[in-house]
């Protein structure tokens, strides 16, 4: 927690939901923890680089900074990497074991001297046709993310994306932060960059373990990228905590394989809740999707449980696959249940039904690409109860 510390890393107590002029608070189910603890928010830049400070103050580490052009590799076994100094000469490192990362990327801008509407929280407007974020990364400023659906991009050059942020996305933030947009837009710092999601697919090589977005990205709605992350490397150093040489790397290999199941819970649950919630929230022409969409923002709205248990998911508290598929099918049967009060037309009837299949297309994908028996019976996977030799 002290890599928060220094850098104007802002306090998140929960989420704060907008549709259509109305809105709802979303507490994070914080009863149980220190009064320290707390979501938190931050300029990335800032947060990596005292990581970095960090690591580096450990006797054990060597700090390093270059940009790796390419991996080592002696007879299917990596042996380290080749990278670029800040003078632009080229080096080579070697290492019993390579952790790859490639780092994440989106569309955004920041809003100054902005106050949201609810202090303290993440802000996420339903907008048409996709989400739009905003949340603080420091004392002074605001994130705000705009969620532009489909291949092409507005181009920033002809003032296309300009335009777009006027005209389609101001028009629906709230009154509040509403100038503050406009200002941002006027100044012109806009980042465009792309936003993927990638479901887990490790391919376990001697010498080197796949980390972070290099082979799991998920949608940056929930902004749960860096709670993974993190969660990833607790688990990464449990299992590497017990070993005295790294130097087998077929052996480590194979027992780094466990890795890629015990993350699972956590990464799995913020991943496959991320990628459903992003699909709920877009507007959508069609009636089935309408009313899911309305269906999730009441659920949510009802407090208590209905709003406590989907938070405690998407934060990472509650790492719990099957309570993401309870509630997921809840807000479904919930928005069913409104459609055949207080008399069940055929026409109410169909579109429900469609609300099931769709809700079922939505979220089936998504666990399919997790992997079944990864994310609910990890138990099963023989890598689960690898030890080290």
């Amino acid at each position: 927690t002290d890599c928060v510390e220094g850098i104007d890393a802002q306090r998140v107590f929960g989420y704060a939901l907008f549709k259509d002029g109305k809105h709802t608070q979303l507490a994070y189910p914080l009863e149980k923890f220190h009064s320290d603890v707390s979501g938190r928010s931050f300029h990335n830049g800032r947060f990596i680089q005292r990581m970095r400070e960090k690591a580096a103050s450990l006797p054990n580490v060597r700090l390093v900074q270059g940009s790796v052009t390419s991996l080592l590799e002696e007879n299917g076994t990596i042996k380290g990497v080749q990278y670029k100094n800040k003078d632009g000469e080229q080096q080579t490192a070697y290492a019993p074991l390579t952790i790859v990362d490639v780092p994440s990327c989106f569309v955004g801008l920041v809003l100054e001297n902005c106050d949201l509407p609810c202090a303290n929280h993440g802000h996420v407007i339903l907008g048409d046709p996709s989400p739009i974020l905003f949340y603080p990364i420091s004392s002074t400023e605001v994130r705000c993310l705009v969620d532009v659906p489909g291949q092409k991009v507005p181009s920033i050059s002809n003032g296309e994306m300009t335009t777009y942020l006027k005209t389609v996305v101001a028009p629906q933030i709230p009154k509040q932060i509403y100038d503050s947009f406009v200002a941002a837009v006027d100044k012109g710092n806009i980042r465009t960059m792309p936003n993927r999601s990638m479901p887990a697919a490790p391919y376990p090589t001697p010498g080197a373990l796949l980390m972070g977005d290099a082979f799991n990205m998920r949608h940056p709605l929930t902004g749960g990228g860096m709670t993974v992350a993190l969660s990833d490397i607790v688990v990464l150093r449990n299992l590497l905590r017990p070993l005295k040489d790294l130097n087998d790397a077929p052996t480590l290999c194979k027992y780094l394989e466990s890795f890629y199941t015990l993350r699972k819970p956590v990464a799995s649950t913020i991943n496959t809740l991320a990628g459903a919630l992003y699909k709920v929230f877009c507007a959508s022409p069609d009636k089935a999707r309408q009313e899911m969409r309305e269906a999730c923002f009441d659920y949510l709205s009802l407090g208590g449980v209905f709003s406590s248990g989907p938070v405690s998911l998407l934060s990472g508290l509650n790492p719990r696959p099957l309570s993401l598929v309870l509630h997921f099918f809840a807000v479904a049967v919930y928005g069913v249940g409104r459609l055949l009060v207080p008399f069940p037309w055929p026409k109410r009837i169909w579109i429900g039904a469609r609300l099931i299949l769709g809700a079922s297309g939505i979220i089936f994908p998504i666990i399919k690409a997790e992997g079944v028996r990864q994310m609910f019976f990890p138990a099963t996977v023989p890598a689960y109860y690898r030890a080290p030799r």
